[in-house]
């Protein structure tokens, strides 16, 4: 098969969706298809095995639930999509994200009429309550849903949020993780001194201020103890936090800043905890699944996207979002107990086992499979009705699902 993947988002600034759609492009590769990567690019596209076709530069940055996402928007990529579309004649284009404004709207807008692909959404968003933008855009916003021939949701929180406004039959094919990257972490590999990773950027939902608190509170117990810290971060917000941690007496806070996916593995093999203490806003969380596929016990907050993913007691701890006490509490338990660690990054690998990117692809390649043989089959029912006199209608999921957005 010829597939087009499609992203909103800015391919040069790392992410979760566009970690989530290079490893699905490098895992189509592998698996004998044909893959390209179709997003906004504002700078040097990242290596990858599938090539990348980067129709814009121009790149907004847009406020959405505590976070900056940065999205292609420019009117002026319809042009080369138009022409990427019409030229390359793909089998199957899939977009996530898909009701994200700009590129993705104009993909879809011109999908069915100069190809015969079909069209997959993926869902990755959770908020509690659906923006008011998306709420108020609901009429526009249906008529781009509608043009999808199947949909994917990567988590039961993803699916209820997007099912929320447009309904449908969202089957849920989870994020993946790259065992053979982040594996082969050997079994005396704690960290001397003791150390909690942070991966992540520095978005106000990301909570890194909570366990920046918690970090404070468990120097005097733990003299020795570092906190490295690797992702984005500005220099002025660095630059208040160490400041910080010197008006305390604290040293051991270790900014890396941002880390090349080559080097990003040994970060984990070298940690004694992962600590995610997000706010809220996930759907799922990659970096979860990277620490336990790396072998070490997670401490995350309490909330639907990492109950997903981490059952507590088991491959971690989960603690109430937003309070720095109870997560030292949960670190301090965990430094002190090594054996206790090691039993959870056992079990953390072997529940990483069944997110391997070969297993996710296998599902996705079966949903575009399913989908060109239900197209085909409607478009021949519906070839039949034109000839018996009957209106024709185009082929979407809300035809198959017998709901209406």
């Amino acid at each position: 098969m010829k597939i087009a993947l499609v992203s909103p988002y800015d391919l040069s600034f790392p992410g979760g969706v566009t970690e989530h759609v290079l490893a699905l492009a490098a895992g189509l590769q592998a698996s004998g298809h044909e893959a390209q990567l179709i997003a906004p690019c504002s700078e040097v596209p990242p290596k990858n095995v599938a090539p990348v076709q980067p129709v814009t530069r121009r790149v907004a940055r847009v406020a959405v639930g505590g976070a900056v996402a940065r999205i292609g928007v420019s009117p002026l990529s319809f042009g080369p999509i138009y022409k990427l579309l019409k030229q390359q004649q793909y089998d199957v284009i899939h977009l996530q994200e898909p009701l994200v404004p700009g590129l993705n709207w104009w993909v879809l807008m011109l999908a069915h009429r100069l190809t015969n692909a079909v069209t997959v959404g993926t869902f990755h968003a959770y908020h509690r309550h659906p923006g008011r933008l998306y709420f108020w855009g609901r009429p526009c916003l249906s008529r781009f849903f509608r043009r999808l021939d199947n949909l994917i949701a990567v988590s039961e929180a993803a699916r209820a949020f997007a099912g929320e406004l447009f309904p449908g039959d969202y089957q849920i094919i989870p994020n993946g993780i790259d065992l053979r990257r982040f594996g082969g972490r050997p079994e005396a590999a704690a960290a001397s001194p003791p150390t909690i990773l942070y991966v992540g950027r520095h978005d106000q939902r990301k909570g890194f201020g909570v366990l920046f608190e918690a970090f404070l509170r468990l120097k005097p117990e733990f003299p020795g103890l570092r906190l490295r810290v690797v992702g984005p971060i500005a220099p002025g917000l660095r630059r208040r936090y160490q400041q910080a941690a010197r008006e305390r007496g604290v040293t051991g806070l270790l900014f890396e800043g941002y880390i090349s996916p080559e080097a990003l593995p040994a970060y984990y093999h070298h940690a004694d905890i992962f600590c995610a203490p997000s706010l809220g806003f996930e759907s799922f969380g990659i970096v979860l699944l990277e620490a336990m596929a790396a072998g070490v016990p997670v401490v995350a907050s309490d909330i639907v996207g990492y109950r997903a993913v981490v059952a507590s007691g088991r491959q971690g701890v989960l603690v109430p979002p937003g309070q720095a006490a109870e997560l030292a509490r949960s670190l301090g338990e965990l430094l002190r107990n090594p054996q206790q660690r090691r039993a959870m990054g056992r079990q953390g690998q072997a529940t990483a086992t069944y997110y391997s990117w070969e297993r996710i692809t296998g599902k996705i390649l079966d949903v575009y499979t399913d989908t060109i043989n239900r197209t085909a089959k409607k478009q021949a029912v519906q070839r039949a009705g034109c000839a018996a006199g009957t209106p024709r209608r185009q082929p979407n999921h809300v035809e198959r699902t017998g709901t209406q957005a």
